[in-house]
């Protein structure tokens, strides 16, 4: 029985899949394949949303007490234009594909999607947040795909074991099948997906009478055995290697069908590639991307974001939780570290339980122990820790409303080397409520946090000085004092419309008290402040005349500290448009410092600079990635300071498809920067207690280059390279400091000359090679074995090179760091 969106399942179906399990192999010679209902009403939604598709697609659906098992036949006319691409797993190469997306909860908010290519490539991804995709998850699951003179078909089979819903005596689950028929960058849905409706997994169908279904507490353990061959320095002085074997486990358990339970003993991720390179010049910490795939999976359960509205694209990645904190470089490294420190602290245990009821309640716990991590003379570099995160959401009106709470915990063992440096405790609450009304037009978002830090006077004295929130900079009412704890709090109100039409519109308040500190598990680059942001643009997504999509955004956002003082006014435009061709391209600019604004951070810690009006343009596009040669290119440019500054950033990148086997891809970013009032650093006369805020010119050349190559044997028995040389140089002059005027409104009545100490360094120049080659061999479904070699060179030196050609040919006469790595993990399911 068929509804308007819905396939019932019941009766015959369910009973002939358990007499006659299908057989995994793309045929649809099985029993069950014979009499399942076929669907075949698939509408397109790219280029043309609304068209009927180019080729029909049938689909069929069965299930029994283990399994759901779907079959899609994609018929086409002219099989030997099918598109391929044999690329490792979850990557999308310039090839056919089918999804099946399946939303257990039924909660139009959350899911999972099963891809495959024609090569048997398979993708998967969990869902969360209406649209949200993690790409971390990685099911075992099972398909088989087939070309024949009809097309091509693949068969799934889904263990329920991989998918959470309630426990009940009957579910519907949602469903969705897709297909993309590549040569024609078409894209084709069921039911039909409307790209200007808001959320994805909301638009899904219906597949109901799903009955006697229970899944039993499913245990799942990986262990795996890591045996490493490293570079160490040598007692003495040289290099020497030194042989390292661990033993660690995974586990996933199945407590019921909705709540889950994972956990990880001393896990080792040496697989994970290495973070890119960068010499950071700025007041604010890096934020580097999580890779560890413990971490990754799943993080959406605990993301509660700070500072994040379309203005800035949620680009600065601030958040309450910051799973790079667990595991991270020992933070007193720098101070007590010697050669035999580890970079990185050692996890003893992580846990993760996550589940979901009946009545839309969602929660997820995260806890973690990392141990103390010792340095020259038996200092503390690290203290043994905990991190405790506590994450609950409850979807109301079918999904369009929903409430969510967060809590973290951190908790030190401090001893007499860390007391005066690190929090004993760190305790983080938030709140956040949405609602989608309108037919899912418009949306309003409201949020609220609050943080306290808890530590000895040194220790908290530290965090007020520090670049989040330089309490000891004059004019804003602040001051480092005596206290033993800090604490603070973070509001945020957002409303928008963001589907329906071509208009869009958001506009967005944000405030972070001056005390506001997270950075013990979050992520904040600085508290004290006071931002409104608005965004509209004009958007068509119907393809017409000679683009399948285009968009026209206008942006405006001002921002204060909470003293008052204006710190950016500013105005942006961009366009951005899809041709027919597949080639896109993007156009846009800032005007930024409008009327009088000023830089609170610029002296870190000092008096407040007047900016000076800057435009800031840019340029780029990228070409169509399923030719066999794809080239894209990004440029921006700066100019400020009454024309004293200036620069220039320059990111081509070409994309190969080399081979259906085999893709490839060179990147270079070259920046080219003269930035007349950067920061040269802070001096305090020893006689007078005079402190001398210091600028000058910085002339600052920086080449880096990354390349990939990916080979693929087979689904899967993988290669990636990896490999990324970085080059930075810069010297300094006209130097001078803040003159008794620094708000004038003449650019020079701000700075008066001045001579630095002789030991300040006016030169630098850093360079950097990092590659990574792993070999992947996925000998048995969720069972893998990896081989890895990790190589990399450095240098920093304070005196500059002739050139980056200079720098990149002494890479090579440094001495490599390798590491030789081999990983074998098992995969154990009852």
């Amino acid at each position: 029985a068929l509804g308007h969106v819905g396939l019932d399942l019941q009766q015959r179906q369910r009973a002939v899949a358990q007499l006659l399990e299908p057989a995994v192999d793309g045929l649809e010679r099985d029993a069950i394949w014979q009499t399942a209902p076929q669907i075949s009403d698939f509408t397109q939604f790219e280029p043309k949303d609304g068209a009927q598709p180019s080729f029909r697609t049938v689909f069929q659906v069965a299930y029994d007490d283990r399994n759901i098992y779907v079959f899609i036949r994609a018929f086409d006319t002219h099989p030997d234009s099918i598109r391929h691409a044999l690329t490792r797993r979850d990557v999308r190469g310039p090839s056919d594909q089918l999804k099946v997306i399946i939303d257990s909860y039924n909660d139009n908010r959350s899911g999972y999607e099963f891809a495959v290519n024609p090569d048997g490539v398979k993708r998967d991804f969990a869902m969360f947040d209406d649209g949200n995709e993690d790409e971390s998850w990685n099911g075992v699951w099972d398909v088989a795909t087939n070309v024949d003179s009809l097309g091509w078909t693949a068969e799934f089979q889904i263990p329920l074991s991989q998918l959470r819903y309630a426990e009940a005596p009957t579910h519907t689950f949602g469903l969705g099948v897709w297909r993309d028929i590549e040569r024609y960058n078409e894209r084709d849905s069921w039911p039909r997906y409307h790209p200007t409706k808001a959320g994805f997994s909301s638009q899904l169908g219906d597949l109901a009478g799903i009955d006697g279904i229970r899944s039993p507490g499913t245990l799942e353990v990986v262990p795996y055995t890591v045996a490493k061959n490293v570079t160490r320095s040598a007692p003495g002085g040289g290099y020497g290697r030194a042989q390292e074997i661990a033993l660690g486990a995974d586990l996933k358990y199945g407590i019921t069908p909705n709540i889950t339970l994972n956990a990880t003993v001393n896990p080792d991720f040496g697989q994970v590639e290495a973070d890119p390179a960068v010499l950071n010049l700025t007041a604010f910490e890096t934020f580097l991307n999580e890779r560890r795939p413990f971490f990754v999976e799943g993080t959406g359960a605990y993301r509660f974001q700070l500072n994040c509205y379309i203005v800035v694209d949620c680009s600065t990645n601030e958040g309450l939780f910051y799973s790079r904190r667990i595991g991270r470089s020992p933070s007193l490294r720098g101070a007590y570290g010697d050669a035999e420190t580890p970079e990185a602290t050692p996890i003893a245990a992580a846990s993760k339980l996550t589940g979901r009821t009946r009545h839309g309640l969602s929660f997820g716990m995260l806890d973690a122990f990392t141990r103390s991590v010792h340095g020259s003379s038996a200092r503390t570099a690290e203290p043994a820790s905990n991190y405790a995160v506590l994450s609950a959401r409850q979807d109301l009106r079918d999904g369009n409303t929903g409430i969510s709470l967060i809590g973290t915990a951190v908790n030190r063992s401090l001893d007499e080397w860390t007391t005066p440096f690190l929090h004993r405790a760190a305790y983080v609450g938030g709140a956040s409520f949405r609602n989608r009304f309108a037919a899912g037009k418009y949306e309003l978002n409201a949020s609220l946090a609050a943080a306290r830090v808890l530590g000895s006077q040194d220790a908290i004295r530290l965090t007020q000085r520090n670049a989040v929130h330089y309490f000891q900079q004059p004019g804003d009412g602040l001051a480092p004092d005596h206290a033993t704890a800090l604490s603070g709090h973070a509001e945020q109100l957002k409303f928008g419309k963001y589907a329906g039409g071509i208009t869009r519109f958001e506009t967005s308040v944000v405030r972070m008290s001056p005390g506001f500190e997270v950075n013990d598990l979050g992520y904040l680059r600085r508290a004290d402040y006071l931002d409104w942001s608005t965004w509209a643009a004009l958007s068509w997504r119907t393809r017409r005349w000679i683009y399948n999509w285009a968009q026209l955004n206008g942006n405006h956002w001002e921002r204060w500290n909470t003293a008052g003082l204006r710190l950016s006014n500013a105005f942006n435009t961009n366009g951005h448009i899809g041709l027919h061709n597949n080639w896109n391209f993007h156009l846009g600019g800032t005007l930024d410092n409008v009327g009088e604004t000023y830089c609170d951070r610029c002296t870190r810690g000092g008096p407040a600079l007047r900016n000076s009006r800057g435009i800031y343009p840019w340029f780029g596009f990228n070409a169509d990635d399923r030719k066999r040669v794809a080239p894209a290119l990004w440029m921006n440019l700066g100019f400020g300071d009454e024309g004293q500054s200036h620069s220039i950033n320059l990111s081509p990148q070409v994309y190969f498809n080399i081979s259906t086997r085999m893709q490839a891809s060179l990147a270079a970013n070259i920046d080219e920067t003269q930035e007349h009032t950067q920061w040269f650093g802070n001096f305090t006369d020893e006689a007078t207690g005079t402190t001398h805020y210091t600028f000058a010119q910085l002339d600052q050349q920086t080449v880096s280059m990354s390349m990939r190559v990916n080979y693929t044997a087979r689904p899967n028995l993988t290669l990636e390279f990896y490999g990324e040389p970085f080059a930075t140089s810069g010297s300094y002059s006209e130097i001078r400091e803040l003159s008794a005027t620094p708000r004038a409104a003449r650019y020079a009545a701000r700075f008066q000359p001045y001579e630095p100490p002789a030991s300040a360094a006016r030169e630098f120049d850093y360079i950097q090679l990092r590659t990574n080659t792993v070999v992947r061999w996925e000998y048995l479904p969720g069972s893998t074995v990896f081989l890895v070699w990790a190589h990399g060179r450095e240098r920093a030196s304070v005196f500059q090179q002739d050139s980056w050609r200079a720098d990149y040919r002494d890479l090579f006469e440094l001495h490599p760091d390798n590491t030789f790595l081999i990983k074998v993990a098992y995969w154990l399911n009852r």
